[in-house]
């Protein structure tokens, strides 16, 4: 006798199509899928802060090849006929860092802690070209600095200063206490060999690149 045939329950459908369970292009995959994607976007109100991030450095890299090795072929500058620089650091291995870069396109540079002391410095000569400043300073209140580099050197001097990119409150404040220039210290040390170059060249130096 020939065996009668039995149609395959419908039930269940075979693997990897769709409707069907396991990890394949199922419903079940995608739903996974689907749930895990949910989860890993921010929502709203996860109450991540995110400071704005700040842009004004790059008109820096426009002009020429920001960071890496790029500026030992710029040329040599005058150490003797630029202004003075003063910087407001108290991190020894960021210190060491700024004094590599000034010391190879030949800019003097000196490290600071006091607005008395950059007056003192300074006396009745060149007013500074540049004052740079670590917004985060343990012993320097910067808030209170700058105010008052600002007033004595006024639109002949460019302030600038770095922080973490996190701290939009404190780039902010910086900002309306006379701050020309507030960057992430990223970038700062990033365009450090830009910044030393344009500050310390004098002004027919300047026209020669």
């Amino acid at each position: 006798m020939k065996k009668k045939f039995k149609a395959k329950p419908q039930g269940r459908k075979p693997f990897g199509q769709p409707g069907a369970n396991g990890n394949g292009n199922g419903s079940q995959g995608s739903n996974r899928r689907g749930v895990r994607g949910v989860m890993n976007q921010k929502t709203p109100d996860a109450q991540i802060y995110s400071a704005p991030m700040d842009h004004s450095y790059r008109s820096l890299q426009q002009q020429g090849g920001a960071g890496g090795g790029g500026y030992d072929a710029a040329p040599v500058l005058d150490s003797e006929a630029s202004r003075p620089i003063f910087i407001f650091v108290d991190d020894l291995f960021f210190m060491a860092k700024i004094q590599e870069t000034a010391r190879k396109l030949n800019v003097k540079v000196q490290f600071v802690k006091s607005d008395k002391e950059v007056f003192d410095l300074v006396g009745d000569g060149d007013k500074p070209s540049l004052i740079v400043l670590d917004l985060n300073h343990h012993t320097v209140k910067p808030l209170v600095t700058i105010p008052k580099l600002k007033a004595k050197f006024k639109k002949e001097t460019n302030i600038i200063g770095f922080l973490s990119h996190l701290q939009g409150e404190l780039k902010m404040k910086a900002q309306e206490a006379g701050c020309d220039m507030v960057l992430p210290r990223s970038a700062f040390s990033q365009n450090l060999p830009q910044l030393l170059r344009r500050h310390a060249a004098s002004e027919a130096e300047l026209q020669e690149y």
